[in-house]
């Protein structure tokens, strides 16, 4: 009996199959010796506070405290982000935001002058962890720019404008004091985080819900009846059809990215793939993309492809609100 008559005999049921995933889980996979590794970890950022706190207590809430920790220890950083409650990737984002940004009192802010003309490029690629730490490191100006950011960042106009005020209130000099109130809005704010996030109302496709009603322009969400007729198994719910999945002129998708992930690529052929099928069963209709977040900013191949799917593309900026409402305007006034 060869190998492939063997396995074909003792092929398991289907029940047999639930059994082993049901009578043999692990429940949580862990490795004992990672395990133990990180809790190495977790202990120095813990002393490394431990021994900040004493700092701060012995000669006060200064930024040559924050410095030195950031210069000298080697999770400096992640030390001041676990203080702060501020996580890596959205500190990454920040440093993403003050790069691409030309605003006066944050370029002073961050000396920005005396360390970007080093670190420029084109390519508008996020940093990589190694490259911030690497740059605090060696550039003094940098490192002092960060620890700016922690002190005075909360009381920037700009940051207030772009960054939510959930996590502006992490940028709060008062998070640096070691404060028992502090410390625990840091620890409700880690804990709600993933509430906030999926809140509707911190949808930006609400703004494009009440624009809509807002002007009596009518709409449904859902499937396309040809795309389900025709092609069950390559239809998507569609964010917004207007005025109706009946009668649809406008579709409309949205894409509001405030991470980067490489599944933005995978979005971006899915889309195309959409295109050409509401070009086939719809071919009045337009397809319109809002296509937002830092996480497009910054994966420009994946936003290149991404918006060739559509006939044009918006931002939740309010001048592009003010230019989606008024083509949808025009197309209601010639009733197309």
């Amino acid at each position: 009996m060869d190998i492939k008559e063997y396995m074909r005999n003792k092929k398991p049921t289907s029940l047999q199959k639930i059994d082993t995933v049901l009578s043999k889980n692990t429940f949580f996979f862990f490795n004992n010796i990672f395990e133990e590794r990180y809790e190495g970890h977790i202990n120095s950022i813990k002393q490394t506070l431990l021994l900040l706190k004493n700092e701060i207590d012995n000669f006060g809430l200064k930024k040559d405290v924050f410095t030195k920790l950031l210069l000298e220890k080697e999770n400096g950083l992640s030390a001041l982000l676990a203080l702060t409650g501020l996580s890596n990737e959205m500190f990454k984002r920040l440093i993403t935001i003050i790069r691409i940004s030309d605003n006066g009192e944050i370029n002073r802010l961050v000396n920005k002058d005396r360390w970007i003309e080093d670190y420029k490029d084109n390519s508008f690629t996020e940093w990589s962890d190694e490259r911030i730490k690497k740059l605090i490191v060696n550039n003094q100006y940098f490192r002092e720019g960060v620890v700016n950011v922690f002190f005075e960042g909360s009381s920037t106009q700009f940051l207030s404008e772009v960054i939510p005020l959930f996590e502006l209130k992490k940028l709060d000099i008062a998070k640096l004091k070691f404060s028992i109130t502090e410390m625990v809005d840091s620890l409700v704010r880690y804990k709600e985080k993933g509430s906030y996030s999926g809140k509707k109302g911190n949808n930006p496709e609400l703004l494009i819900e009440e624009l809509l009603d807002a002007n009596d322009i009518s709409f449904q969400k859902g499937d396309l009846k040809e795309l389900v007729v025709n092609s069950p198994d390559e239809k998507r719910t569609m964010d917004f059809i207007i005025p109706s999945k009946d009668n649809p002129t406008v579709i409309v998708e949205s894409s509001f990215l405030s991470t980067t992930s490489s599944g933005q690529g995978d979005k971006s052929k899915t889309e195309l793939s959409i295109n050409q099928l509401i070009k086939k069963h719809y071919p009045k209709a337009l397809f319109y993309g809002f296509v937002d977040g830092i996480g497009w900013y910054v994966r420009r191949g994946d936003l290149k492809r991404m918006v060739t799917a559509y006939d044009d593309v918006f931002t939740y900026h309010k001048d592009e609100l003010d230019r989606f409402l008024c083509i949808l305007l025009k197309l209601k006034l010639q009733n197309v």
